[in-house]
């Protein structure tokens, strides 16, 4: 009798440590909050430069079109692509684990895709490549130790794993001066890259007060405050002009 009533009372009570787990687990995912927004450009944009790729006959003829630098680009309704979008300040003593599964980036017509991304500090990036031709990869780094090596055609890919925040890494191509593209290494995992229409979104913030941040690569960084409450989005538009 007594060793059943020791066995309800322990499955009464591993019931109630499993509820509690289940709830604090619910608030915290509805807890987080949303920034939202956009960004534009104001004004004349830059004229586009196209790329000459005459250096290298095998980069020429991937391309049945004119190809342009990423840097720079303004779509014809404003809009900027390529936009880093992250939190720069305000986490306080938060802190987050890198993703296991990599960030990949591409060689694919002797152009770097995605032309910005994010990954976390810790987080491996994947380098791929789908041309016929050689290609020296070389991460530009000022914080983290620089990255420089050369890819094969048909070779795997290859790795390479930063561990400190930087914000943004180049990347360029010793083969190929044209190739460029950049990299935010973050502490934490709120930041987002616009795409053509401009817009980003960062999910699951914890309530309190930010400094957001917006890098272009050629148009220069914006900060602001924002205050994000429970479970509501905050929209918060950014406009560049001219150099």
């Amino acid at each position: 009798m007594r060793s059943r009533l020791i066995g309800v009372t322990l499955s009464s009570l591993l019931l109630f440590l499993l509820l509690q787990v289940t709830s604090v687990a619910g608030h915290a995912q509805t807890v987080g909050g949303t920034i939202t927004g956009r960004v534009t450009f104001s004004g004349t944009p830059p004229k586009r430069r196209q790329i000459s790729m005459s250096k290298d006959p095998v980069c020429a003829k991937e391309h049945k079109s004119p190809v342009y630098y990423q840097d720079g680009a303004v779509e014809p309704d404003g809009s900027l692509p390529y936009a880093f979008v992250y939190i720069q300040s305000g986490l306080g003593s938060h802190s987050y684990a890198p993703p296991k599964k990599p960030a990949e980036i591409v060689q694919a017509g002797c152009m770097y895709d995605p032309h910005v991304f994010g990954v976390m500090a810790g987080q491996p990036i994947e380098i791929f490549s789908q041309d016929p031709t050689t290609h020296n990869i070389h991460f530009v780094a000022r914080i983290n130790h620089d990255w420089n090596h050369t890819q094969l055609p048909g070779t795997p890919p290859m790795n390479v794993t930063f561990r400190k925040p930087e914000i943004m890494i180049p990347i360029v191509c010793n083969q190929h001066p044209w190739m460029k593209a950049y990299v935010g290494v973050m502490a934490n995992p709120f930041f987002a890259v616009t795409g053509r229409d401009g817009k980003f979104a960062i999910k699951g913030l914890p309530p309190g007060d930010y400094t957001l941040a917006v890098w272009t690569a050629t148009f220069g960084t914006q900060h602001r405050n924002v205050h994000v409450r429970p479970n509501q989005s905050v929209a918060e538009n950014f406009v560049f002009g001219g150099p």
